[in-house]
């Protein structure tokens, strides 16, 4: 017992020094204009902690976007060796990691922003909940008097360090319960703007659709059912984590759309309308610029190739028989023909 608490502290102290630092930095800006000791200048900490730690993770997010849009338009593929090698479950295996491969897909990109956010979010639990419990015990750059600034601060009636299943007070739970349910709800409309906007109808089908599918209901729900035993502090942060998430999404999906999606023939209908107001001329077609046009690139057939100019002498020698040796086109009768 005593090796694994010795593992979780090394990993827990570097998290516990950067997000202390962060949370103060934050507490420095905002404790000098509503005074330290307020709930408002610490709620605000948690706030700024979330944006400085999302903005970290942009790089992520965007190759989680990317591997979820090729994740979804790779399904048709994936569907056909499943019809091929459904018999043979190592074989499908093979084929399908050998499709990922070529194509650069890696389906647990869209994982990563989650998992790194994990570790935060646990040492941010344990900064609080510490911070109400035992302020004497010092993590990271929090003092004691800091500890007891943080477990003790008030917002809206409720103490930071305080959670739904922790107080009698009528108020509290009720801003406990209200924040539990912005939680699950903007974790939810998360999930379904990225299904309902960018992903193509024949992606909404498969084993892969139904991990989608599965996690849109149940992933809020388990942050409801856990969420009743967050302190406000944390509800406050992963609250702020999927806002910034539905906004950064938002973003990517309008701008990027995924081909063959309802968010991207708005994104033409947008472009086509801004044309019409500048009285901009249409594009011409683009192979790359939609599966349609490449299909129709990739289908058109190639041009037949002009024979090359012949001399007179040449045309009446008819073609070389297969074998025959190679003669001088250019006979020094032909000269004066040719010159």
């Amino acid at each position: 017992m005593e090796f694994f608490k010795s593992i979780g502290g090394f990993i827990m102290t570097p998290l516990y020094l950067a997000i202390s630092a962060v949370l103060l930095g934050w507490h420095k800006l905002w404790g000098g204009i509503f005074g330290e000791t307020t709930g408002i200048a610490w709620v605000l900490s948690i706030i700024g902690l979330t944006v400085v730690i999302r903005a970290l993770l942009i790089p992520l997010f965007v190759k989680q976007i990317k591997s979820s849009r090729n994740m979804q338009l790779l399904q048709p593929k994936v569907k056909e060796l499943r019809d091929k090698y459904g018999h043979d479950r190592e074989r499908f295996a093979q084929e399908q990691m050998k499709l990922f491969k070529e194509t650069k897909t890696n389906p647990f990109s869209s994982c990563l922003p989650l998992i790194i956010q994990m570790p935060v979010f646990l040492a941010l639990f344990r900064l609080i909940d510490q911070a109400a419990k035992d302020p004497s015990v010092e993590r990271g750059l929090m003092t004691v008097k800091l500890n007891e600034q943080f477990g003790d601060a008030v917002f809206l009636g409720a103490k930071i360090s305080d959670s739904f299943t922790s107080t009698d007070l009528v108020g509290v739970r009720i801003l406990a319960a209200v924040l539990v349910v912005c939680m699950t709800a903007t974790t939810f409309l998360t999930q379904r703007q990225l299904m309902s906007k960018n992903m193509p109808a024949d992606a909404l089908t498969g084993p892969y659709a139904q991990q989608q599918k599965l996690l849109l209901y149940v992933l809020p729900l388990v942050f409801a059912v856990g969420g009743i035993a967050f302190p406000i502090g944390v509800l406050f942060y992963w609250t702020t984590s999927n806002l910034w998430t539905m906004g950064q999404q938002f973003y990517v999906i309008r701008n990027n759309p995924a081909p063959n999606t309802e968010a991207f023939r708005a994104k033409v209908e947008r472009d086509k309308a801004k044309r019409a107001r500048k009285g901009l001329p249409e594009p011409a077609p683009d192979a790359g610029s939609s599966p349609t046009a490449l299909a129709t690139e990739e289908t058109k057939p190639v041009s037949r190739q002009q024979p090359k100019k012949q001399t007179r002498s040449q045309r009446k020698k008819g073609p070389a028989r297969p074998g025959a040796p190679r003669t001088n086109p250019t006979t020094p009768n032909e000269q004066g023909e040719t010159s």
